[in-house]
């Protein structure tokens, strides 16, 4: 591997959709890389067709991390992921790979690149118990408004259907007295790195969005959910509460017809991206945004290669 910076890690975000997966496997390919998955959904087995995971043959092709590692029933937090992500860009290096980093959860993005120290507050059993109690009795958007007005920034973050990570929040400001967003200290990361930010025309984005949900729903996405709920799963396991699953879950339980279910799907992916935008902004100075069209992985590789535009966290001022 050879790079004009000695600690190399590449960082490839972008909407969902957008094209992330097939364009990472290409790059690795061409740069001897492995691939570092900072998705949240796919760190669940069994979670596969509605998460648009990466399929055996893609995998196969290209080393890939942190996909398939616990189950949904486990709490496979941003701290724990932290943790296992620089082990693996380390070890990768050590192993002369580069090590690129993919996927459109933007703080398990910037948990890494930004070296957030995250604060280790145990749980607070007895308020977390009483906060889920007021979200089941008067509902999600009330304990979201709750984190609205102690931390904005936190709320613009957490779609208010994640109710562990509202919970979460609402926990951490509570007992600290400070807000959850300006918690994560953050401390020089040992790596230089390179972001590249992937775009499409939002009609665009929007339309391959339409088409992927219909897709998933012909490839076996309700069977994927059945087997799931025989296997004992529901909707108090958080990543069931992922986009499709939860959609999908209240149409087996006919409360909702199929058509319904593409509806909300769609419109829940196109809410989920708009919010991804608050975590990638096109004036952030230190991605390098490329469109997604005809020859931009061949430019991308270049971008890579050339000495030009790494970024060293330990010399920033």
């Amino acid at each position: 591997m050879r790079f004009p910076v000695k600690q190399p890690l590449v960082v490839i975000v972008g909407p969902t959709a957008v094209g992330k997966t097939d364009l990472a496997i290409d790059i690795a390919t061409r740069l001897d890389g492995e691939i570092i998955s900072a998705d949240s959904r796919y760190f669940y087995r069994g979670m596969n067709i509605g998460t648009a995971k990466p399929d055996l043959t893609q995998m196969r092709s290209v080393k890939h991390h942190l996909i398939n590692i616990a189950e949904i029933n486990q709490n496979f937090n941003l701290t724990t992921f932290q943790t296992e992500a620089v082990r693996i860009v380390q070890d990768s290096i050590q192993r002369e790979k580069l090590p690129i980093l993919v996927g459109g959860t933007g703080q398990y993005i910037w948990s890494v690149v930004e070296g957030w120290k995250i604060p280790q507050k145990a749980p607070d059993e007895v308020l977390r118990s009483t906060l889920e109690k007021i979200a089941q009795k008067d509902g999600l958007q009330k304990i979201h408004k709750w984190l609205e007005i102690l931390d904005l920034q936190s709320a613009n973050a957490i779609d208010y259907r994640n109710t562990r990570r509202v919970i979460r929040a609402l926990e951490v400001i509570l007992t600290t007295g400070y807000p959850f967003s300006e918690q994560k200290r953050k401390k020089p990361i040992d790596f230089q790195y390179k972001i590249i930010g992937l775009c499409r025309p939002r009609e665009e984005l929007y339309e391959r969005i339409d088409q992927r949900v219909e897709e998933m729903l012909h490839s076996g996405f309700i069977q994927e959910v059945k087997q799931l709920i025989e296997r004992g799963y529901n909707l108090k396991d958080p990543p069931m509460s992922a986009i499709g699953y939860r959609e999908i879950i209240l149409y087996l339980k006919q409360k909702i017809p199929l058509e319904e279910v593409k509806r909300l799907i769609k419109r829940r992916t196109r809410q989920f991206v708009r919010r991804q935008a608050n975590w990638f902004k096109l004036d952030d100075t230190r991605i390098a945004w490329f469109k997604m069209e005809s020859g931009v992985a061949q430019k991308i590789t270049d971008f890579i290669c050339s000495p030009e535009g790494w970024i060293d966290e330990q010399y920033k001022k």
